[in-house]
């Protein structure tokens, strides 16, 4: 376990298919999930904790790019060196689309590469091919009954 209390990934194969990978030093795959439904956000937070990655789990687009120091306000959130490696996010959010945080994500030269997953329970094609135009790595649909994860 990590000196901040999230597991260390200790593999040294390619994570999934998202290219995440670790070396032979205990490294850790760091996880930025954001959707409003806290529900869904525990469910996204426990999945991945069980498959080993340290997560960081926020309520919005605004607030992601707050951790990611890309808000409008480039305020100092100490939060600067911390490295992630992949951001899950719903795609309908009040206030910010997981659309949105995407274009904003790409357009960064600092956090262009980290892979963006994008969750929707609507299958709308013209909305999958727009994040797929702006670099979404994947597109999820999470069709369920309760319409959540």
């Amino acid at each position: 376990m990590a000196r901040d209390g999230g597991v260390t990934w200790r593999r040294t194969e390619k994570i999934d298919r998202f290219n995440l990978s670790a070396t032979d030093t205990v490294e850790e795959v760091h996880v930025l999930a954001v959707d409003d439904s806290l529900v869904d956000r525990k469910v996204i937070e426990r999945l991945l904790r069980i498959s080993s990655c340290k997560v960081t789990a926020v309520d919005s687009g605004i607030r992601a790019l707050q951790f990611l120091g890309l808000d409008e306000e480039k305020s100092s959130n100490g939060f600067n060196d911390l490295k992630v490696d992949l951001i899950i996010t719903d795609y309908c959010m009040p206030g910010m689309t997981g659309y949105e945080l995407l274009k904003k994500v790409k357009e960064s030269s600092t956090f262009r590469e980290i892979p963006v997953v994008i969750m929707s329970s609507e299958n709308v094609l013209t909305r999958i091919d727009g994040c797929l135009e702006e670099g979404v790595e994947d597109y999820l649909n999470v069709c369920t009954e309760n319409g959540g994860v």
